[in-house]
């Protein structure tokens, strides 16, 4: 039998706040967390926007030796997941470690790392190297300090699918744990891509907006959209069995009912033209869950503010929910913090969490002018009070990579 799985903890830092309270507050508010980049000098570069996690103060929670020792996704990765287990309340918990894992994704891992040691290197040679070069670079270990600092010693597994990272990395999690190898398992994703080679990269794909107006740049499914803002970030989340979860009289915010994942096999980038891997992938993640279509109200989308994903995520949901689709409501919140690629369907997911427990939709920010290819309800600029009980969220990736997940608030 298929054993349930709960979400006990959340831990998050975004370019809107650096704790799941404020971050909650902020997208209730329609907070903007885009601003111009300031963590590195732009000045040989175009200038762009980007989703910065600001005010930062690791040395809270993380010992400033090691702070000095790891690259920045692992930094905002710990500082998340330092919040999300001591929401869990496992300190003083009575569990076993050799069923607590980590599934904790990113697109790129160590940019920065890799960046300034690369740097270094041709400068003043290979013997320059940082001797915390390669741990710091590798995606791995992310997850792996998280482990190391929790003592996690179950699978440690991460997942790089690129912007469906986290989203599949909380899917690969909830199977874990349903079908019995782990209690639980602390899951999400961790990026730190506004730096000088990635958003170089991304512009140099024309992928990344133009626009300098913080307040027109990030807009979903806006007819003048033109590409996605960059963002850095992290958010975690504690899965855990139900039964184990009530044993130790833990909070529960929501349970997972569904996940599926697959691949468009179609461009490195673009989504397929038909939008049949995502609507596959949400059709089959219902089937998981054991849901009828009717019962989503609420989808948090992919929705990055690039013309081909925000059209055919449209559409998939239209094809998906059929007349069901004008009665859902669709909160993009990368209007808010950005597009923080391997890191942001962690964050995202709980924003939705946040959407069931509260029933409050979450706004798609700046939207002003409609796009007849995406006619759908868009909760435009501002939150709206709305009870849901069932949620869906979306994450695609460059590659192809498609990962839904479905969620239902939490009901003892």
């Amino acid at each position: 039998m298929k054993r349930r799985v709960v979400i006990t903890g959340m831990g998050t830092v975004n370019a809107i706040a650096n704790n799941v309270h404020s971050t909650w507050e902020g997208v209730k508010a329609g907070k903007n967390g885009i601003d111009h980049v300031t963590l590195f000098d732009i000045s040989r570069q175009k200038p762009y926007l980007a989703g910065e996690v600001k005010d930062l103060h690791p040395e809270e929670s993380i010992p400033p030796k090691e702070i000095r020792r790891m690259d920045r996704a692992t930094l905002l990765a710990m500082v998340a997941a330092e919040e999300c287990y001591r929401d869990s309340r496992l300190a003083d918990a009575d569990f076993d470690h050799d069923r607590f894992g980590v599934f904790v994704g990113s697109g790129i891992g160590g940019i920065w790392t890799i960046q300034e040691e690369t740097r270094k290197a041709y400068e003043r040679g290979v013997d320059s190297i940082s001797p915390f070069f390669i741990p710091n670079a590798i995606v791995n270990l992310i997850g792996g300090n998280i482990a190391i600092r929790y003592q996690a010693k179950g699978a440690v597994i991460p997942v790089v699918t690129a912007c469906s990272s986290a989203t599949n990395s909380l899917g690969e999690a909830f199977r874990y744990i349903r079908d019995g190898y782990l209690e639980l398992i602390m899951a999400g994703g961790a990026e730190a891509a506004v730096s000088e080679m990635a958003i170089g990269g991304f512009s140099r794909m024309r992928a990344i907006t133009p626009s300098l107006d913080r307040e027109r740049a990030s807009i979903p499914f806006d007819k003048e959209r033109s590409g996605f803002v960059v963002a850095e970030g992290a958010g975690i989340l504690m899965l855990e069995e139900r039964e184990h979860a009530l044993k130790r009289k833990a909070t529960i915010y929501a349970e997972i009912l569904g996940y599926h994942s697959n691949c468009d096999a179609f461009h490195i980038t673009q989504p397929d033209e038909n939008a049949e891997g995502i609507t596959k992938c949400m059709n089959n993640a219902l089937v998981d869950a054991d849901l009828a279509a009717e019962k989503i109200e609420y989808i948090n989308p992919h929705g990055t503010s690039t013309f081909y994903n925000d059209r055919m995520e449209s559409l998939a949901i239209r094809k998906v929910f059929g007349a069901h689709a004008d009665k859902i409501s669709i909160g993009a919140t990368k209007s808010m913090h950005g597009h923080a690629l391997g890191a942001v369907g962690g964050i995202e997911t709980i924003i939705t969490v946040m959407a069931l427990e509260h029933g409050i939709i979450p706004p798609t920010i700046n939207y002003r002018i409609p796009d007849p290819e995406c006619d759908l309800d868009y909760t435009p600029n501002r939150a709206k009070a709305r009870p849901i009980r069932y949620a869906l969220k979306n994450s695609l990736g460059f590659g192809g990579h498609n990962a839904t997940l479905i969620l239902k608030k939490w009901e003892e």
